[in-house]
């Protein structure tokens, strides 16, 4: 083994200076093991940013091999800097999602901004060119000002960063609780397109090829970033602004047209991004993956700080940089387009055969480490789980206990006023979601659809979790939230070809979180093998927790569907007056774990909604079936709020002017308010053109879907009769439409502006 100039051995670290590195004793005799001698301080910190929960995923990546990865259409699953599927016409849909949690709470603006730059990069590191994003953020309750002013951060930090780029933010969710007030969450979601046959990899091959660095020159920003989002944070963790990246967006779009020319030239071995851990993680996983090594001198690396350490310049998390392998024979082609784009670059190291991570200083070696030991032979934890004693106490609510609604109307006002189910204008007209020419469907559908420029095909994709059914139980919560996503792309016209999520949990070392997290991965692993939706990407989140207290677990799911025929693209909204308006799926007595429990009687608690899945499957086939028959006017998800405001938001969202409708709801024997504000899953409101009426019933009928004839659109009001026993019994409301659409579109808008 070389070891430089001067010998890299080092008197024994000080406990202190172990701990302060986020390692264990027993982590640490693991680093002696893999070294053979004692780590040098800058050893040290390779191995606390690659061990970190961030990175290593040591907590969790023995849960994650139960997900179903592979398939059909599967091109590239886990493992790599983002998953790719086959969707047809030689193309293959680059996708991922990640979170950027800790620094959006200390910095929201930059922590959003760069969170959006980070999942850019994973994209097109793969030879894919961008072309979406999506959100999936939590917020505390806004009649907190720090909460107002961590939702105005990120969606500014959002918007800035992708309308700078050029890229689309097309949809997402956002939801409101108090327990997300110190640990908000903030996941992006990317897509990308790419000749299928024209994929790039993080790969380090070929003894002696020349390793490059690209991109912004490196600072002292982020360092022990990584290392910082594997930790719970407490009342000083404003303080770690230092650990929180400023992103530039110009400079990425240069980077990503020179990363997409290399590809078209094919000059490239390999290619990764410089993400959580900076040029630690890329070059040892690029190495470990093909089993090699990589020699790198740091002397080499552009820098915008003077008299940085190697350490320093090691573990930096400067935004906007890649390392590059470059194809034998191609570096000054690599660097003539750099120069070209006005990037920064440089040749500082070459791949090796030992397996090493071997890094100098000029001359002098400052550290030597088995690149396998950092990337892939990290600690591995099964750690104990088990549920926590207040698991029967949430699960336990006697909804008979509670009053029944007794004015419907007003009920369904309060909630169409809760921000988590009114308009989220406010946000998304912040975003540019047209740039680009290939947004067919922009926010405030289920989905949100991108055509494929040169092809018939578009993509649906949407985002999706409820972190208060994954409380109350996270098995089935995990099932509902594929559920829930499936039947977005359905009600769009899509099928399904893939999902990536982000997992965000608390404190993975106490026994409840570690509970909930594995419960909530085998429910999501359940549901995607009996849909048949392969897990290509993904990212997990740990220690979101502040004092102790821990956020709800919070599992999130973007999934992407494909649209063979632009006639299929099918949207939330009523189209006409005169249209009969169906709803496809069976009411239940479902209350436990509703937005209805949470705004009327503030309370979240109860047995959520079960899934039957060969019910949805059957409900997937069906509305497909009669999207691409031409049937179908409007299709929307019976979700959150339940059957009132899913009626409701299919008048409200019309992008014109909203409609209004008559709807008659047959007896059913469950409580009124179940009836109209529970959140039974697999259940789909339709509207269908009077001549298509008849034969779209029958189709349903044979489909073994149960369906229920609601009523007709209409030109105004919002009219509301339900037939209760005895049968003689009515009970009857009518709502402006203009009412309703003023209380749900200004709902957000008021909060924020009364805090200004």
């Amino acid at each position: 083994m070389n070891k430089g100039v001067l010998p890299l051995s080092s008197p024994p670290l000080s406990k202190d200076v172990i701990e302060q590195h986020g390692l264990s004793g027993e982590e640490y005799q693991q680093i002696l093991k893999h070294l053979g001698r004692e780590p040098n301080l800058t050893e040290l910190g390779i191995f606390s940013v690659m061990w970190s929960e961030h990175c290593s995923y040591k907590s969790s990546r023995i849960h994650l091999k139960r997900f179903p990865t592979a398939g059909p259409r599967v091109v590239q699953g886990p493992g790599e800097n983002a998953g790719a599927v086959d969707i047809g016409e030689g193309l293959a849909a680059v996708f991922k999602m990640e979170s950027h949690n800790h620094p959006s709470f200390i910095e929201p603006f930059q922590g959003a901004a760069t969170g959006v730059g980070g999942i850019l990069r994973d994209i097109f590191t793969m030879g894919a060119r961008p072309i979406a994003l999506l959100d999936s953020l939590r917020f505390g309750e806004l009649d907190i000002p720090k909460n107002q002013h961590l939702l105005k951060g990120v969606v500014s930090g959002i918007s800035f960063y992708g309308n700078c780029i050029g890229v689309p933010t097309i949809g997402g969710e956002i939801t409101f609780n108090d327990i997300y007030s110190k640990n908000p969450l903030v996941n992006v979601f990317c897509l990308g397109i790419v000749k299928k046959d024209r994929l790039l990899r993080g790969l380090a091959q070929g003894e002696g090829n020349s390793v490059l660095y690209i991109g912004a020159k490196t600072g002292r920003d982020g360092i022990h970033g990584a290392t910082m989002a594997s930790d719970s944070f407490d009342d000083a963790s404003e303080k770690k602004r230092p650990n929180v990246q400023v992103g530039d967006p110009f400079l990425e779009k240069l980077l990503l047209e020179a990363c997409l020319e290399f590809l078209e030239q094919d000059l490239l071995v390999g290619i990764q991004d410089m993400g959580a851990a900076g040029l630690t993680s890329s070059s040892c996983e690029m190495a470990a993956r093909s089993g090699t090594g990589i020699e790198l001198d740091v002397a080499l690396v552009p820098r915008r700080e003077p008299k940085m350490t190697p350490y320093e310049v090691l573990l930096s998390e400067s935004q906007e940089r890649m390392l590059l392998v470059a194809t034998p024979g191609k570096q000054d082609a690599v660097l003539k387009i750099c120069r070209k784009w006005g990037i920064d670059a440089a040749v500082i190291g070459k791949v090796t055969d030992d397996g090493l991570l071997r890094v100098k200083d000029g001359v002098r070696t400052v550290a030597e480490i088995p690149a396998k030991a950092l990337a892939e032979e990290g600690p591995r934890y099964d750690r104990p789980a088990a549920p926590p004693p207040y698991q029967d106490f949430l699960q336990s609510l006697n909804v008979d206990a509670l009053p029944d609604v007794k004015d419907p109307g007003e009920a369904l006002l309060a909630l169409l006023r809760s921000p988590t189910i009114a308009s989220k204008a406010w946000v998304f007209r912040q975003y540019d979601y047209m740039v680009g020419t290939n947004t067919v469907v922009c926010p405030g559908s289920d989905a949100a659809v991108v055509r494929l420029k040169g092809t018939t095909k578009a993509l649906a994709i949407t985002t999706d979790g409820n972190s208060r059914y994954c409380l109350l139980n996270p098995h089935m919560g995990g099932s509902l939230a594929v559920a829930e996503a499936a039947r977005n792309l359905a009600c769009s016209g899509a099928q399904p070809v893939g999902v990536t999520d982000c997992l965000n949990f608390g404190n993975p070392e106490r026994p409840d979180i570690m509970w909930q997290f594995v419960m909530a991965v085998e429910g999501i692993a359940d549901a995607c093998r009996a849909f048949d939706i392969p897990v290509v990407s993904g990212n997990v989140s740990f220690y979101n927790e502040t004092n102790g207290l821990s956020i709800y677990p919070t599992p999130i799911l973007g999934m992407v569907g494909v649209i063979d025929s632009p006639d299929h693209i099918t949207t939330q909204w009523f189209k006409q007056s005169g249209d009969h308006i169906l709803l496809l799926g069976q009411n239940n007595e479902d209350l436990g774990g509703t937005e209805y429990l949470k705004v009327i009687h503030s309370r979240e608690q109860g047995l959520i909604p079960w899934l039957d899945m060969d019910v949805e499957r059957r409900l997937h086939h069906c509305l497909l079936d009669l999207i691409r028959k031409g049937w179908v006017q409007s299709a929307h998800d019976c979700s959150e709020g339940g059957l009132l405001v899913t009626l409701a938001e299919c008048c409200l969202t019309h992008p014109l002017s909203p409609l209004g409708a008559r709807i008659t709801i047959p007896p059913h024997p469950i409580r009124l308010d179940a009836l109209l504000f529970g959140e039974s899953p697999s259940r789909v409101v339709i509207s269908v053109k009077p001549e298509h009426r008849v034969c779209v019933m029958e189709a349903i009928r044979e489909s073994d879907v149960p369906l229920t004839d609601l009523g007709t659109v209409a030109e105004s009001n919002f009219e509301v009769n339900v037939q209760t026993t005895p049968p003689a019994s009515f009970i009857h409301f009518s709502l402006s439409e203009h009412h309703m659409a003023e209380v749900w579109q200004q709902s957000l808008s008021s909060q924020l502006a009364g805090h200004e």
